[in-house]
């Protein structure tokens, strides 16, 4: 749909030859990995990636649409974009856990299976990623799942280094503690 009609800014793009919306792919394949990676680790299962990763292209086309300029580095913005879009999905799932909790409060709680011994730790560490606090989460993904450095993801999320580095602090405790408590570690 965004081919079929000109906007505004695309004669800007087209001049240069990097148009967004002239058939070139706003994301190269390594872009591309990295925001199937950061969506992956935020908690988004594997069925929901490729709607994620055309989400992160819908957003880059619609900004050079809308005459903006590209962001200086496409790579670490769509790696935050991402990160938003795993935010999104997982109040999306909070809501519908809230509504099953108190339909399951109704009946006996059952018991919940253990993962199997050969991933008992990328569970453990899934589970407590889901665990975090959604800017804490976010920031884990972004440093070491997307490997941005501080400054850029607090460039890119509009927060000082000072407030990056906290929740990584934070978040990296409580992960340790909950891989500890798991006997994981």
């Amino acid at each position: 749909m965004l081919r079929g009609r000109p906007r505004r800014g695309r004669e800007a793009h087209a001049a240069t030859g990097d148009d967004p919306g002239g058939g070139a792919d706003p994301l190269d394949a390594a872009q591309e990995r990295r925001v199937r990676a950061v969506l992956a680790l935020g908690g988004v299962p594997q069925a929901d990636l490729p709607d994620g990763v055309q989400q992160v292209r819908l957003r880059l086309l619609e900004r050079a649409a809308s005459g903006r300029e590209a962001p200086r580095d496409v790579s670490a913005w769509a790696a935050v974009v991402a990160s938003n879009l795993a935010m999104d999905w997982h109040r999306a799932k909070r809501r519908q856990e809230r509504l099953g909790e108190r339909l399951a409060a109704l009946r006996q709680p059952a018991e919940h299976p253990s993962g199997e011994d050969s991933s008992v730790l990328s569970v453990a560490v899934a589970q407590g990623l889901d665990e975090l606090p959604d800017a804490q989460r976010q920031v884990v993904v972004l440093r070491f799942y997307a490997d941005l450095p501080v400054r850029s993801i607090a460039d890119q999320l509009g927060v000082p280094e000072g407030t990056v580095k906290s929740r990584l602090h934070t978040a990296v405790r409580a992960l340790r503690a909950r891989l500890h408590e798991d006997e994981v570690v």
